[in-house]
């Protein structure tokens, strides 16, 4: 009996409804899927990329994530071409993630079994993986590109998705309720297309859930649980956890050195060409005496702006 009950609140902790263990990836498996990664994880094994790091994240471009995943062989990060909901914000967040596929009576019926509550009821498939949502979290889903006949979120789970983590989605498919989606303030979003209508009308069952927090395909990207998302300027890149730090740190170094480019250059100190090819030790000596001189100033924390002056030289 005791190990019942401590089995029960382990499960309360972890913020699992029961109906989604069989769709979810086990610990183990989540781990050796994740080895990179050796900070903090949730207690289901997703990493948890500390919160200070998601908020430097927001400035970072597309084509500094970029750049820094390519060189470290990763070459299927980014996935473009995507209506938006709120263009002109960032998303950002963890990866929580589900995967959809065609609708398949036999599969469905089985899945379904497991959400059984006490008194026979059933809740909705869709609604598993965001009872699973905390904030932070960005829920990405592959609907296989799903249109007619095929949105799972519309206003009402749009607006259980923010009240948990305060993001968005990144979504593999149709959304409705473009109007409502809209009217949810921060509510910045990625979708394939729009359409009216809902995923599993009548008894029509077009969808069928299949995965949480299992590695699913968003576009040409592996996306796996516990990954950054970074969306922004009509694009989403999905970091992995390991190199969130490496990408949040060249990105402000970048900021710092074009910040001084520019400024030198509007002075008239140093010429393009200068500028633009590998600096010379008399301009990164400039460059360590500027940082130093406007430390309380600069769009990048000091602290970090201190830990950067430590490694260099002049």
């Amino acid at each position: 009996m005791k190990l019942i009950v401590i089995t029960a609140a382990l499960l309360c902790l972890m913020g699992q409804a029961t109906v989604s263990l069989g769709q979810q990836i086990s610990r183990e498996e989540l781990l050796f899927l994740t080895p990179e990664w050796k900070g903090e994880r949730f207690a289901d094994g997703r990493p948890k990329v500390p919160d200070a790091i998601l908020k430097r994240m927001k400035r970072v471009t597309q084509e500094e994530a970029w750049s820094v995943l390519k060189g470290e062989n990763y070459k299927y990060q980014f996935t473009g071409e995507w209506q938006t909901i709120n263009p002109d914000s960032v998303l950002v967040g963890r990866a929580l993630t589900a995967t959809f596929m065609p609708g398949r009576p036999d599969v469905h019926k089985v899945t379904d079994d497991k959400g059984h509550t006490k008194d026979g009821r059933v809740k909705s498939q869709n609604a598993w993986p965001i009872d699973m949502l905390v904030k932070g979290d960005v829920y990405v889903v592959d609907q296989f590109g799903m249109h007619e006949d095929g949105p799972t979120i519309g206003d009402n789970l749009g607006n259980s998705i923010y009240a948990k983590t305060g993001n968005g989605i990144v979504y593999e498919g149709a959304v409705r309720d473009v109007a409502g989606l809209k009217e949810i303030g921060g509510f910045t979003s990625y979708f394939r297309s729009y359409h009216p209508s809902h995923h599993n009308p009548e008894g029509n069952l077009n969808t069928t859930l299949v995965g949480i927090n299992r590695p699913t395909r968003i576009g040409k990207v592996m996306v796996m649980p516990g990954d950054v998302v970074l969306g922004r300027d009509g694009g989403v890149c999905f970091i992995p956890p390991h190199l969130a730090e490496k990408v949040v740190k060249t990105s402000e170094i970048i900021r710092l050195r074009d910040m001084f480019g520019h400024l030198r250059l509007r002075e008239q100190k140093y010429t393009p060409g200068q500028i633009d090819s590998r600096w010379s030790d008399d301009i990164e000596k400039d460059f360590s005496q500027w940082l130093n001189a406007h430390v309380s100033e600069l769009p990048v924390p000091k602290e970090q702006i201190q830990d950067y002056l430590k490694t260099r030289t002049w």
